[in-house]
This record gives structure tokens, C-alpha cells and sequence, in this order.
């Protein structure tokens, strides 16, 4: 069986003019403009847009969609997105986000993993007149503050930006959750609680199962559940937690590398250098450095 490609942040940047930021951040002012692919593609990135005009439908692992004017969309890594077809007026802004970029962005944020775990099952929401004028906002004002690359502090600035969007963003599924209560399927529950303490105690505890102790269930049943959801292991997502809190801490503090590997539980300096490595594919010194 032939492998699934995954989606490529390099192409997109390609076609994006000077509206980037590393391999962190693109703004797209019409997503259409990035070519389709002619075959299934998996999701490593955050793509969030919003259709001005015409229509559009895709699937997502099989399930099939219809975005029209009016309408954000939300597409989570992970997912095979496939079978596109746009109409000949098909217009709509968007954000590309590296996972990286995301999880650093949304970080001690408690509530925001499980609305955007929400936004996995329901992945096209209706935007009032208000709330479209919201997002073009943001948009535009992204867009004009990327054109300053000699910004030191730029990063920062459009993760702060993009911080406030997912805020506004996070409050239209809030309510569309209280207009249309779902249930909530258990393995959904375990994920989301399983995120919230993955969250909250992942700078103490890499042990799946402690995760599935505080949970009550078994390791594999756990490990099996986060995978049907997410297409993640608990390990991946422990892992990603933990080394954007390292990279946080090398990039946002002035704390020594030793202090770093105490305050993340590490038995010693060479285990988390190893450890981030593997992780991140360079050193922590080489990573506060560049």
C-alpha cells in the first residue's frame, strides 16, 4: 500500500509572496491559490479560514464537507484530507500554523485544547456578520505587521495576535456548543481530560501510565483511545508538551540549562539534552542560539 505524503509548510510558503514567518506562520490571502493536490495528503499543520466567497468540499478522513460564504473552517493535523473542489469564485483568507508554532501559542490557555478538540468533529461553523469582521480584523492586521521584518520582537507579536483570534474564535464554538449541546462519545472525554492533565503536570510527570492512574484505566487502553482519536500516541503529545515548555523556557527566560533540567524533572543535564534532541533535532544550547 502506497504511503500517504504529508502536507508540505515549504510549497505553501512558495506561493505566499512575503507573508510568512519561518517555518512558524503563513497568511494566505485566498487559500485557493495554493495548488490541490491530485491525492490524499495528511495534515501536519493548523489551517483556519474563512470562505468570502463561492463554495468548497473536501473530506476529511472520509467524511466529506461543504464550506460556503460565511463560513470558517478549521482542519487539524493528522487528518487525510482529500477529494477538493472548489468553485471558480471560491475566496478565503487564511492561517497556516506549524504544530510547534501552535502549541506555543495556546500554552497554560486550559480552556483551548478542548474547544479545539470540539472543532475536530466539527470542523465548518457559521460566522455571523460580526464575527466574520472579527476575523478579517485580525487577518489584516497580521498581515500588515508581517511586512515589518525588522521587527525584533515579531514572533512574539503575531503569537500574541493570534492568541486574542483563537480567544474570539474559541468563544463562537462555546456558544455554538450551548446552542447545539452534543454528547460527547468516551474516548472524546478521556482525550480532553487526558489533554488537561497533560497540560497541567507535563513539566513532573512523561509516565503514560501515571496519565492513566489519575484516569483510571489501563495503559493500553488509554494508549489506544488517545490513538483513535487523535492519530497521536500519549507519548507523542507528552512529548510535545513537554519540549514546548523547554523551548519556552530557553527562549523566554534567562534560566541556566541546569536549572531548566530541575525544574522539568530531568535526572540530569545530558538526559534532557538528549532528550530534546531526539525531540527537536538540535541541542538545547544551539536552539537558545539560534
Amino acid at each position: 500500500m502506497e504511503k500517504i505524503q504529508e502536507t508540505n509548510f515549504q510549497n505553501i510558503k512558495r506561493i505566499c509572496g512575503n507573508n510568512y514567518l519561518g517555518d512558524s506562520l503563513i497568511l494566505l490571502e485566498n487559500i485557493s491559490d495554493v495548488p490541490l493536490p491530485d491525492s490524499p495528503r495528511r495534515t501536519n499543520m493548523i489551517i483556519i479560514g474563512l470562505c468570502t466567497r463561492g463554495n468548497a468540499r473536501y473530506s476529511v478522513d472520509a467524511h466529506e464537507f461543504t464550506v460556503n460564504a460565511g463560513e470558517a473552517f478549521i482542519v487539524s493535523e493528522r487528518h487525510i484530507i482529500d477529494r477538493f473542489l472548489l468553485s471558480p469564485d471560491f475566496e478565503a483568507p487564511s492561517l497556516v500554523m506549524s504544530m510547534d508554532f501552535f502549541h506555543e501559542t495556546i500554552r497554560n490557555v486550559s480552556e483551548m485544547s478542548a474547544l479545539f478538540l470540539y472543532s475536530r468533529n466539527h470542523p465548518v461553523m457559521r460566522f455571523n456578520a460580526k464575527e466574520q469582521q472579527v476575523f478579517k480584523s485580525y487577518f489584516d492586521v497580521m498581515r500588515a505587521r508581517m511586512k515589518d521584518k525588522s521587527n525584533h520582537f515579531l514572533k512574539q507579536l503575531l503569537s500574541t495576535l493570534i492568541l486574542a483570534m483563537f480567544y474570539d474564535l474559541s468563544n463562537v464554538i462555546y456558544h455554538s456548543k450551548l446552542e447545539a449541546p452534543y454528547r460527547q462519545s468516551r474516548p472524546d472525554a478521556i482525550f480532553t481530560q487526558f489533554i488537561k492533565l497533560v497540560e497541567d503536570n507535563c513539566r513532573t510527570e512523561r509516565r503514560v501510565s501515571w496519565y492513566a492512574q489519575q484516569l483510571c484505566i489501563t495503559p493500553k487502553y488509554l494508549s489506544e483511545t488517545i490513538k483513535q482519536v487523535s492519530m497521536r500516541t500519549p507519548n507523542e503529545w507528552i512529548d510535545n508538551y513537554v519540549t514546548s515548555e523547554i523551548r519556552v523556557l530557553l527562549k523566554n527566560t534567562t534560566k541556566s540549562i541546569k536549572e531548566i533540567t530541575k525544574e522539568m524533572n530531568f535526572p540530569n543535564q545530558s538526559f534532557l539534552g538528549k532528550y530534546f534532541k531526539e525531540n527537536v533535532g538540535m541541542s538545547p544550547t544551539k536552539y537558545r542560539k539560534s
